[in-house]
């Protein structure tokens, strides 16, 4: 008989007038891999932090190996064998794998001799349980992401968990990390953990999860296992309609030459020999592998690496901007792929975050018209469809997908001429990402001039009016519009 570790039962909970959960019903079995999907806002983050204890539901039952708990949490839910992997693990980065590990499993009695070698006999064998070859006197700072996140898991197993939780885990791994990642979730399911697997990425789901429960504004709509659906069936039940078309279609012509680059190169960004023409209306993809200079080149564009040869030609003059502050008075945007470190700053409202870019001018002397913002950021928040009650909310409490849009809102306000975006939907949920796409084709169509970096070959393709491939710090191949996703890799990897 196969034993359930976990079962939450007409789960609900409210944050003031906004009601975020909805009667969900959920349970995780031993040994199964349980993902758990829904839209940015659909109630996933809600339901993880009542599972680890950082929210107490309103109303509702949870069960924790057939035991009732009426109070749980945090520590009580790490007693009871629940850990939580999120995608930016929460290590000490100046101390060592052995260390960190220690500090999460060890005593915190005050005046305790520290057993240095029981230390490291406990992170090998922690280490070798999940196949991990990393050292444990290594620097957390000098590993890899997903063997930050390696770590993580092994602090969990070594806690004596059973229910391991993992938010997004593969959202910043390349490929050949995300199959270790997968080789690990296996052997956690064989070792009879149960796992709640969240991921925006439906092809992981289905290489892994056992069963899949989606979420949709707060109430749970479905589980059932992962062999008796399929993906198109799976974004109906996440978005509550078809999405038959996935990437809106070109709607104008592209126009006059608003972007030129002529040879241009930064020695220390590896970036060499670009020629490149954006045009008004126009959206120019750029493809390439990891490390082939994609983002490289729009931070030089945007002046926070200058060139250092080679020209910038906007609008048949050539500039030189040599910080952002320059690239923004010529009329050059830029929405970076990090929208949590580079894009939005969190503890800040709406009306603040759109506002940024363009401070001088809603502020441009000592009054503070705050009206004047506000106006602003309403403004975007109707256009761009950002789901809130006000530009006073934090943005912090946005999902994902809304949190892009204040990023992309906060350049639209400066009036862009080129719009520069690095992943602008990487992470974000397929309603979101639709919405984003739409947003994208909208802007081009009024005659925006727009550079879109996605490593998402089928959002390349599909978006792109042109493709320019970078391999090795320059354009290796420029493709026009349909061509396939075997053409765009082919000219990623092969020299010809």
């Amino acid at each position: 008989m196969v034993s359930t570790l976990l079962q939450l039962a007409d789960i609900t909970k409210s944050f003031g007038a906004v009601r975020a959960l909805r009667g969900i019903s959920f349970d995780l079995r031993a040994g199964e891999v349980h993902a758990l999907l829904g839209e940015n806002g659909a109630g996933k983050s809600t339901l993880i932090r009542i599972i680890t204890g950082a929210h107490q539901p309103d109303s509702g039952t949870i069960q924790i190996g057939g035991q009732p708990v009426t109070h749980l949490t945090p520590a009580l839910a790490r007693q009871m064998g629940i850990a939580c992997i999120y995608q930016q693990p929460a290590l000490f980065p100046d101390l060592s794998v052995a260390e960190n590990i220690g500090l999460r499993l060890e005593s915190t009695r005050a005046l305790r001799r520290v057993d240095w070698k029981e230390r490291q006999l406990h992170a090998n064998q922690f280490l070798d349980r999940i196949g991990a070859a990393i050292s444990p006197d290594a620097e957390v700072r000098s590993l890899s992401m997903p063997e930050q996140q390696l770590v993580e898991i092994a602090c969990a197993l070594g806690a004596g968990a059973t229910i391991v939780i993992m938010d997004e885990p593969t959202a910043s791994l390349t490929q050949k990390e995300q199959h270790l990642l997968f080789a690990v979730v296996r052997e956690l399911r064989s070792s009879g953990v149960g796992v709640i697997y969240i991921s925006h990425r439906l092809e992981e789901i289905f290489a892994l999860a056992d069963r899949v429960t989606v979420l949709r504004d707060g109430q749970s709509v479905s589980t059932t296992k992962v062999d008796d659906i399929d993906e198109t069936a799976l974004i109906k039940l996440m978005v509550g309609r078809e999405v038959s078309q996935i990437y809106p279609q070109a709607e104008s012509l592209p126009g006059e030459v608003v972007l030129s680059l002529r040879n241009l190169g930064c020695a220390a960004s590896g970036v060499h020999d670009i020629d490149l023409d954006v045009r008004s209306g126009e959206i120019v993809g750029l493809a390439g592998l990891i490390g082939a200079g994609r983002t490289e080149l729009a931070r030089i564009v945007f002046g926070i690496t200058p060139a250092d040869s080679g020209e910038i030609i906007l609008n048949g003059g050539a500039i030189k901007p040599h910080s952002p502050q320059d690239a923004v008075s010529h009329g050059i945007a830029y929405v970076p792929e990090d929208r949590r470190r580079h894009g939005v700053i969190l503890e800040m409202p709406i009306a603040a975050n759109i506002t940024m870019a363009i401070h001088r001018k809603i502020f441009p002397s000592a009054w503070l018209r705050f009206d004047e913002e506000r106006d602003c950021a309403t403004q975007f928040i109707r256009d761009l469809d950002i789901r809130t009650f006000g530009p006073e909310a934090l943005v912090g409490s946005l999902s994902g997908g809304n949190q892009q849009k204040v990023a992309l809102g906060r350049w639209l306000a400066t009036k862009p001429k080129v719009l520069i975006l690095d992943e602008p939907t990487q992470g974000v949920d397929v309603g979101a990402k639709s919405e984003i796409q739409r947003i994208i084709r909208g802007l081009a169509k009024n005659g925006m001039a727009v550079l879109l970096i996605s490593s998402d070959l089928p959002e390349i393709v599909g978006m792109s009016d042109r493709i320019a491939v970078m391999r090795r710090g320059t354009i290796a191949e420029i493709l026009p519009a349909k061509s396939s996703a075997h053409e765009v890799m082919t000219a990623a990897l092969v020299q010809r």
